[in-house]
């Protein structure tokens, strides 16, 4: 595929449906949810802030909560699932991800918001991350995580990851798997849009 633009970030929002029949849009973190992400970090339990951040950790520092809420900066990339709860959009869960062109490799991390785990969130937040990476051309998505994490674990490997140690620390398990050229289930935002400017350029 070819380089994605992000002159306009709404265009990369994606409307999912769960299991449940209930709506999850996924869409880029925007500066504007700064102080809300970091209330859905606050609110994760001791234990599920542990897993996402491989360490304790009470909030998102400063540097790190601009460092998200700047998206394509350093080619990182940020998204926020949200759904309507009591008539207001409320982040249900978070990713964050990079694209290495040299690799052609898609690092991911991700987070759901206890409340609402085990409703096919992740699953379908997943799904949607694999999408983007085909948008971006990677060829293997991956991301490490404590060997304890069951709860990811078991969520990689009903998504198909194949599992390796991960270089340099014991105590993480990495997960990776094939991208295919072309999602195969209904494409995300990401994907047409760098599939329109693959088209413009051929006809050019």
């Amino acid at each position: 595929m070819t380089a994605l633009r992000f002159d306009d970030l709404r265009q990369h929002s994606d409307v999912l449906r769960l299991r449940s029949g209930k709506s999850l849009t996924v869409r880029f973190v925007e500066p504007r949810d700064a102080e809300a992400l970091q209330g859905f970090f606050r609110s994760l339990t001791v234990r599920s802030r542990y897993n996402r951040f491989l360490g304790a950790m009470s909030e998102l520092p400063q540097t790190e909560l601009d460092h998200f809420i700047h998206v394509g900066e350093a080619d990182r990339f940020s998204v926020i699932a949200v759904m309507p709860i009591d008539g207001a959009e409320t982040i249900v869960g978070e990713a964050r991800y990079a694209f290495d062109a040299g690799t052609s490799r898609f690092e991911f991390g991700l987070s759901v918001d206890d409340r609402w785990q085990g409703h096919g969130i992740g699953a379908a937040l997943l799904k949607n991350l694999e999408c983007r990476a085909a948008a971006f051309g990677a060829e293997r998505l991956f991301g490490d995580t404590l060997r304890s994490n069951d709860a990811m674990i078991g969520l990689a490997r009903k998504s198909g990851f194949a599992f390796t140690n991960s270089p340099g620390d014991w105590k993480l398990v990495r997960f990776e798997k094939h991208i295919d050229v072309a999602p195969q289930e209904i494409p995300c935002a990401s994907w047409r849009l760098a599939a329109q400017q693959t088209a413009l350029h051929a006809a050019v």
